[in-house]
């Protein structure tokens, strides 16, 4: 039983050796050896072969000895005792490192969150991956911002449309504050996904070609938005107040869910008449 704060050296060691003793020797590939296993697992030494470490290393993790792995380390340790997504934030977390990214970038809606944003009407709501691509959106979003079944997949990128698509350069009533925001963002996503060259290329394609973006990067705000406010000038609606919140699925964590409300009784009425038409 474990009560009290957590002792993280500790519980490292004996999460170590759990995750080492039960897997199956047979499930991997490893030199033959012949004296008798008389514990279930791997042998530590099979473990630090599988990590690329020593075995003093291992036997002193385990030993809980005052060890602080390094993230590559931890990343190793991961593979060789081939933990889930779940154990393996687990052990960055008891390592007190930062994990790395997983998994690829989203480039798809997750279908049940597909589903979920159609089944959010009539609040505007779509689906997002950290940079910004819109991969999923409902009518209602779609009749707010822009048809973006208009649009080529390549080109369904809020920040890209703020820039430089010509319905949205002027959308914004307090533009410049919505793009310092999203700039903010950007860089926030920059930093944690420093492998997604498909975000560097969307960066260095806004840097280079937009000096509205060139001045704001360089300025290097970080700001992560979970929630906000904005007001838009909708060329059929006139102006709509929106207060939007961003909810990050368990499952999908890079994939993020904007669902838009309105601010007031006269943006309410005017969402109404453009979501009837």
């Amino acid at each position: 039983m474990m009560t009290g704060t957590v002792n993280t050296t500790q519980e490292l060691a004996a999460f170590l050796r759990s995750r080492r003793e039960r897997l199956d020797p047979r499930d991997f590939d490893l030199p033959s050896r012949r004296r008798a296993r008389r514990t279930p697992g791997l042998r530590r030494e099979e473990v630090a072969e599988l990590a690329g470490v020593s075995i003093d290393y291992i036997v002193r993790l385990e030993q809980a000895r005052g060890l602080r792995p390094s993230a590559n380390v931890v990343e190793a340790l991961a593979r060789a005792l081939r933990l889930a997504p779940d154990e393996r934030a687990y052990l960055f977390n008891l390592a007190q490192q930062r994990p790395r990214n997983a998994d690829k970038p989203a480039t798809t809606a997750a279908p049940p969150l597909a589903q979920l944003v159609a089944d959010l009407s009539p609040l505007p709501a779509m689906l997002m991956n950290h940079r910004y691509d819109i991969l999923a959106w409902n009518g209602e979003m779609a009749r707010l911002l822009l048809d973006f079944d208009t649009l080529p997949p390549s080109r369904r990128n809020a920040m890209w449309l703020c820039l430089v698509h010509p319905e949205m350069r002027e959308f914004y009533v307090d533009r410049e504050r919505v793009v310092r925001e999203g700039i903010a963002h950007l860089r926030a996503a920059w930093a944690a996904h420093p492998e997604d060259q498909a975000l560097i290329d969307l960066i260095t394609e806004c840097t280079t070609r937009n000096e509205e973006f060139a001045r704001l990067w360089a300025e290097r705000d970080v700001k992560v938005n979970g929630r906000g406010h904005k007001v838009m000038r909708h060329p059929g609606a006139g102006v709509i107040a929106v207060h939007f919140e961003v909810l990050v699925p368990l499952q999908d964590p890079d994939q993020r869910l904007m669902i838009g409300r309105a601010a007031d009784d006269e943006s309410r009425s005017a969402l109404d008449r453009l979501c009837a038409r």
